[in-house]
């Protein structure tokens, strides 16, 4: 009896957790930034195999910064780079979103599309999946009709994804970026234009 008691206490505090998110695909739930992200996003962000294609590992200090920008983000325009966990364990993965971007290019500003993922993450399809229901969610939900994404030249595994999601690309430029290493200054420009009366899924 004590052991059922337990399992429908679990099963309602995963019922609980899994109602905080804004939308989920599949296998993953989308959500706002939490104070309790910050250890995990530390993480995260000093591993310098994640952060190959950026340019440098962050500090906690850069961190915390960075979460409060995407906390921001998400009030002032009612969307950002989410917060990411796998829906059937609660396990936070990194972030895949949006984000309004107006730096100096031929292509902004612009809706980005990004995501950043620890590596226990890897090689299972989060990204892509990921990606393409934030699309839909920016298609369907959000009224937005065109979005961008951006890598480097090197980051062939994000260029992938782009293409599998169904983007194009449109161009080349050198990101504005000051503190962006001179080697991976060169980026690659896809994007995706909602055609009318498609619903994005």
């Amino acid at each position: 009896m004590q052991g059922r008691f337990l399992k429908l206490e679990e099963n309602k505090n995963q019922q609980m957790n899994t109602s905080q998110y804004i939308f989920k695909s599949k296998r993953l739930g989308f959500r706002n930034w939490k104070n309790e992200d910050f250890k995990e996003f530390s993480l995260l962000n000093s591993d310098v195999d994640v952060m190959e294609h950026f340019p440098k590992t962050l500090s906690k200090k850069e961190v915390k910064s960075l979460m409060e920008k995407l906390q921001n983000h998400f009030l002032k325009k009612g969307f950002t780079y989410y917060a990411t966990e796998i829906l059937e364990t609660q396990e936070f993965i990194g972030m895949i979103g949006l984000a309004h971007q107006d730096y100096k290019s031929d292509f902004t500003p612009a809706i980005d599309m990004g995501w950043r993922l620890k590596k226990k993450a890897w090689g299972k399809g989060y990204a892509t999946e990921g990606a393409q229901r934030c699309l839909e969610y920016a298609f369907n939900e959000l009224g937005l009709t065109r979005i961008i994404s951006v890598c480097n030249l090197k980051n062939t595994k994000s260029e992938n994804v782009m293409k599998k999601i169904g983007m194009k690309k449109i161009g080349v430029f050198d990101h504005p970026d000051g503190i962006i290493r001179p080697e991976l200054k060169k980026h690659y420009c896809y994007e995706i234009v909602k055609k009318e009366g498609e619903t994005g899924g």
